[in-house]
């Protein structure tokens, strides 16, 4: 049985459930469209700072942030286009303004879409008009998230995107990663590194960007709580960032379209001619064992 209701908590939270396979979804659209909670079987997949959450004037730390029309920071949060300097901040504005619910189905499945169309906040810090379409949908264990991005503009519109989910985890030492890559970015210190299958937890913060991506499909299992998490993403998606805190019960494991500063430099950006539009898919599933 698929079914989606609606509850008043601090924000109004959209709850998709697929009763059959045990799996729901919470969804905060005014909150940059955010999913927020994903539990499948009674077990929770992600993490959330609620104590963050309740402040809208912190950045979320938990659930599956949106990244556009940028992924990680500019210098000094600025970029250059048409010689005019614009500032944004890290991840962009998708993550942060309210989404607008325009679909719900519950027939054969459950899938909620929310759009973010371009406005006068958008335009003084990223000047095309677009509209954003995001498709939530549950899948037994899995969950598929479909995007469609326009660029309603008169130019060609660039951007990169991504997502940021936060994953629950338990003793960070009993994870198993599974990253198609044979080296990483150290995003602090920008030395690259031969990535052998195993991170430092001892270190206060782990920020590594994996490009040169061997397959579509990563995974994590995570022995401690005999979860396995594979993400399979298309391939716009150019490179997975690993993301955790030491002292933290979470790890991200964020696909990327670019890398940081790409609408300086050009790498890897995605550039929509204009009325031109791309689609494309991320998918998680959960398996326990």
């Amino acid at each position: 049985m698929f079914t989606i209701t609606e509850q008043q908590q601090q924000y109004k939270t959209y709850i998709l459930a697929d009763t059959t396979a045990g799996s729901h979804l919470e969804v905060v659209p005014e909150r940059g469209g955010i999913i927020t909670r994903w539990r499948l079987q009674d077990q929770e997949i992600l993490y959330l700072d609620t104590e963050r959450f309740a402040n809208p004037e912190l950045s979320i730390r938990g659930g599956v942030p949106i990244l556009f029309p940028i992924c990680g920071n500019l210098p000094d949060n600025t970029y250059t286009y048409n010689g005019k300097q614009y500032t944004l901040k890290q991840h962009g504005f998708g993550r942060d303004l309210p989404w607008e619910v325009t679909n719900q189905v519950t027939e054969g499945k459950v899938s909620l879409s929310v759009v973010l169309k371009s406005n006068e906040v958008t335009r003084a810090v990223y000047s095309f008009d677009f509209q954003l379409t995001f498709t939530y949908t549950l899948q037994g264990n899995s969950l598929v998230i479909d995007q469609v991005y326009q660029n309603l503009s008169n130019v060609p519109m660039p951007f990169s995107a991504g997502f940021h989910p936060y994953f629950q985890c338990g003793d960070k030492s009993q994870l198993e990663f599974n990253i198609p890559s044979g080296q990483y970015l150290d995003q602090k210190t920008k030395e690259m590194h031969p990535f052998n299958g195993h991170f430092d937890f001892a270190r206060d913060e782990i920020d590594f960007a994996f490009g040169h991506l061997r397959s579509q499909s990563a995974a994590v299992t995570d022995h401690s709580r005999k979860l396995k998490l594979t993400l399979d993403y298309d391939d716009i998606y150019a490179m997975l960032v690993f993301w955790t805190l030491k002292g933290k019960d979470f790890y991200c494991l964020e696909p990327w379209t670019a890398g940081r500063n790409s609408l300086n430099t050009g790498e890897n950006l995605t550039v929509l001619a204009p009325g031109a539009s791309k689609t494309t898919s991320v998918k998680l599933t959960a398996d326990f064992f």
